[in-house]
């Protein structure tokens, strides 16, 4: 049986926004994750807030302003899975948005996979060339999607990541870069106690947003 419930939905239709409304999600781990000396991380409260007025509302709230470099790399992604594909043989499901029924938590990860009983999710980015270099020479996971990696693992149990970063502008050897990641359960307990926390405050915001409108 599986550990989360997996929407139909394709990702970036209106439905999957729907879908995502009100939950945490992966891309947004960092927010949730962020600290300051004293006091809240602004990044943090205003992820807080937006998720309270999806609850209210019953809509996405999210910022819909997609920049250039954004939308190269999901028109690039289709060309990224498949030299992944080429190069694995592994075949990627395309999947919508994955939720938790215990937790409001949910993600959308780039597609599921299965090696030798085992089962992952791949995480394709389509970055800027002089970041995918940097990808190639330093061969990690780099540390600003450990947070995202981490909080979909939480979501779907899955035993490795596979990072992948795709550069068609590159030559042909230097155009796909795959980084395995293992499943770290000391640190996706660590992070689900932040997420559970996070989403206590989430609660209460609602809860007062829901009292200044009655």
């Amino acid at each position: 049986m599986s550990r989360f419930i997996l929407s139909g939905h394709p990702q970036g239709s209106a439905e999957w926004k729907a879908d995502r409304a009100g939950r945490a999600t992966g891309s947004k781990a960092a927010a949730i994750l962020a600290k300051v000396k004293s006091g809240e991380a602004a990044t943090r409260a205003d992820y807080r807030v937006q998720l309270a007025l999806e609850r209210l509302l019953c809509e996405p709230c999210d910022d819909e302003f997609t920049s250039r470099d954004i939308q190269n790399g999901i028109e690039r992604e289709p060309f990224g899975r498949m030299a992944y594909e080429a190069r694995t043989g592994l075949f990627v499901q395309e999947a919508g948005f994955a939720y938790l029924e215990t937790m409001m938590a949910g993600c959308s990860v780039d597609g599921f996979v299965e090696q030798g009983g085992r089962k992952g999710f791949v995480e394709i980015k389509c970055p800027k060339s002089k970041t995918h270099l940097e990808y190639l020479t330093e061969k990690r996971l780099p540390p600003v999607y450990r947070p995202q990696v981490t909080h979909n693992f939480l979501v779907t149990d899955a035993e490795f990541c596979d990072f992948i970063s795709f550069d068609p502008k590159m030559p042909e050897k230097l155009q796909l870069f795959v980084f395995r990641v293992e499943r770290d359960d000391a640190a996706i307990k660590e992070y689900e106690i932040e997420l559970r926390q996070f989403l206590i405050e989430v609660d209460a915001t609602h809860k007062q947003l829901a009292l200044m409108a009655a």
